[in-house]
Parts: structure tokens; sequence; C-alpha cells
């Protein structure tokens, strides 16, 4: 079987990556063949595909008027991208067309020019996008399901891109157009990592059309030691709708009684250093550095905000053995048993979330029970094995196997 990947970025950026890059080493393991389409950048890996990347976009940079509507357009509509996948699928002829995260550098136009083909197309459902023009399902910093029944002028209304009417209205055109051109309708399999996004998404597509499909980790290459030094961690970006400022808060309530290690950079970064003096933060870690940070942690915190969807940083602290004390939203309740292998809370509430912390972080032996019942749960539930052979149910649903 030959299968053609479709994402942004092809170098590990984030967890959308993480998937990708996992799922392209098992079907390569298998002796299938893997078709690269991403964009150029410094930072890729080596693909034997790159000559069809496209071309670098950067719509942060400052740019002229008229560079600025040609971009515009580009980011709905890529005939770049378009031009280039029509070109290497009638190079290649993939039995599958797999897309990741596409929109504004490649755009949903691929998806067009693989279906002019007769390629079936599957589609990772890795953030809100469909049914939220900033794809976050935020509005003012707090959780939003407005545009869920298809009303994409809310985003408009209400200025959801940053607070910024230019953007919120490029962000509407660009939902409104693609809506219009029905390229993600056309898609065969929608993927979605968490029940809380299938039942989004079916706002929008043929629930038929949508497989529920965790994310999965690789237990066998993770085996936690069982230290436990005694701390709780946050590990993620440092941003208000991950609900950092709100787990600090919890902590200077509790006077600093649990040590609280905080890994990881974001906007928010340089207020929260100066303002919380009682949290170690050791910024961002990579390799060795992450994985001892993780093993010898005693819990592992996700305060999230926002509507998270299947969050790795969840999976990967349950295969090293930890219990995670995290936000009863989104997808999180459902990789999160509370009071088995870790404890919820009510999102943003710092009262709810210090309480759990001192349960747990006054219990040793607790610790201990939750996160082996992490592990195990992880093993039967998340494991990478059993991700992997959901993918390839999806597979063989669209080739009718």
């Amino acid at each position: 079987m030959k299968i053609l990947q479709a994402n942004k970025f092809f170098f590990p950026n984030g967890g959308s990556e993480t998937v990708m890059f996992q799922e392209r080493e098992f079907l390569l393991g298998l002796g299938n063949e893997t078709v690269d389409f991403s964009m150029e950048d410094p930072r890729n890996l080596d693909s034997p595909y790159k000559a069809s990347f496209v071309r670098t976009q950067d719509y942060r940079s400052r740019q002229g008027k008229l560079t600025k509507v040609m971009s515009a357009v580009q980011f709905i509509h890529s005939r770049e991208a378009a031009n280039k996948m029509a070109s290497l699928v009638r190079k290649t002829r993939p039995d599958i067309v797999h897309c990741h995260n596409i929109y504004h550098q490649l755009t949903p136009s691929i998806i067009g020019a693989a279906k002019l083909f007769g390629i079936p197309v599957v589609l990772t459902l890795h953030d809100y996008k469909l049914v939220c023009p900033t794809y976050n399902r935020l509005r003012g910093g707090q959780p939003c399901s407005a545009c869920l029944t298809g009303n994409f002028r809310e985003a408009l209304v209400h200025r959801c891109a940053s607070g910024s009417f230019g953007k919120s209205a490029l962000l509407y055109v660009e939902a409104t157009v693609q809506r219009w051109m029905g390229n993600y309708e056309k898609v065969d399999a929608y993927i979605a990592p968490s029940r809380f996004m299938s039942e989004a998404i079916a706002h929008r597509v043929p629930k038929e059309r949508i497989h529920l499909l965790y994310n999965g980790v690789g237990t066998d290459l993770v085996q936690g030691s069982g230290a436990d030094d005694g701390y709780a961690l946050y590990l993620g970006r440092l941003s208000s709708e991950k609900g950092v400022g709100s787990l600090l808060v919890a902590h200077e309530s509790s006077g600093g009684a649990w040590p609280l290690v905080v890994a990881g950079t974001g906007p928010l970064e340089a207020d929260l250093r100066s303002q919380y003096k009682k949290a170690k933060f050791i910024g961002h870690v990579t390799g060795d550095e992450l994985r001892d940070v993780i093993d010898r942690a005693a819990v592992i915190v996700v305060p999230s905000e926002w509507y998270e969807n299947c969050p790795m940083s969840v999976l990967e602290a349950m295969a090293y053995g930890k219990p995670v004390v995290g936000s009863r939203i989104g997808g999180i309740p459902e990789l999160v048993a509370d009071g088995e292998t870790g404890l919820l809370f009510e999102p943003g509430n710092k009262d709810d979330l210090a309480a759990a912390m001192a349960r747990l972080m006054g219990a040793p032996e607790l610790r201990r029970q939750l996160g082996q019942a992490a592990r195990k749960r992880v093993e039967e539930e998340f494991s990478l094995a059993k991700h992997n052979a959901g993918l390839m149910n999806v597979y063989k649903s669209v080739l009718g196997g």
C-alpha cells in the first residue's frame, strides 16, 4: 500500500507531528510506501519528495498592501499546493492521501486536488478548524461553542482572533469560502482522537464518516523507574488557555506546601516567573532531560482551560506510571479515570485544583497506586499498537476492504 501523508510541517513541532511521524514509521515498518507532502523549512527532516514541497509561507512577517492581498488569497486557497499535490499524485499514484494539519500553509485545496484523481482522503482532526475559524474554540480566553452551528460570523463579531478585526475577518472569510468550496466535505474518513472531538465535528460532517481513534504512545519504549522525588510537574506552553496561571495561584495559596516544577516557555513566561517565586521554572526541556524530569515527578498536572483534544502529555505521563491531575474539559476525562488513574477538577477552579493537589501530594502510597493503574490503562487502551491497528482499519474502510 502507498500512503501520501500531508502536513504543513515536516519536523517535530507539536502533537500532530508526533502522531504523523509515529504513523509514518509504523507504515514503513510494515513494508508500505509513504509519500511526503509538506512545506519547505530548514528544520525539515530529509525526504525524497522535498522537491514537491510548497514554498515557505510565513503570514506573520511584515508585508506591503499588494503582498498582503496576495497572501490572503494564498492563505485561503493555495494554487501552488493544489498544483504540486496534483503533480505528486500523478507521479506516485498513492492508494490513500492522509492529511494532518494542512490549513493556511497547504490549505484544503490539496483535498480537492487528490479527489480529482479518485484517491480516498483521510483527515486527522488535530484541532477544531472545521467548526471554529480560529481552530481553538476560545472567545476572549474562554471556551466557546458559538460556531458549532456553522454561523462563522460569530468569530468576526467577537473578534476572536487576538481581538483583531482584520485577522478575524480573514479567518471568517476563509471559513466561509472553504464551506462554499466543499473541500473538507470531500474527505472520505475523519479521524477524531477523542469522543469530544467526534461529537463536535458531527455538527458539520456525516457521523458515519467519523472514526474515533485515540492517539497512542509507545509503551514498549517507555519504562518508568518508579522514582518519586515529591514534586508536581507542569509540562507545556505557558499561555492562559493552558491553565498554568490557575495552577500557580493554587500553589501559592498552599504556601508552597508541595514543590512545583514548571517546564516550558510561552507568552506568559516572564510575568509568571516574576510573580510566582515559590515555583521552579526550568524552561524548555527535551531529550533525556525531559524524560528524566517526567520520570522523577510525583504527579503530572494538566490544568487546561480550553477544549483539549487528546493531549500526548497525558498519555506520556501515564506511560511513565504517573498519576495525572487534570481539568474536567474536552478530551481529558476520556483519558484520566477520576479516582483510579488520577484526579479531575473543574477547569479554572483554583480551590478544586488546590484540594486535588493536596490530596495527592500528601499521599505517596495513593500516588503509587494511581500511577500503576495509569500505566495499566495506557497499555490496554492507548498503546501505539492499538492506535496503529485502528489506523489500518480506517484505511481498509476507505479502500473498500
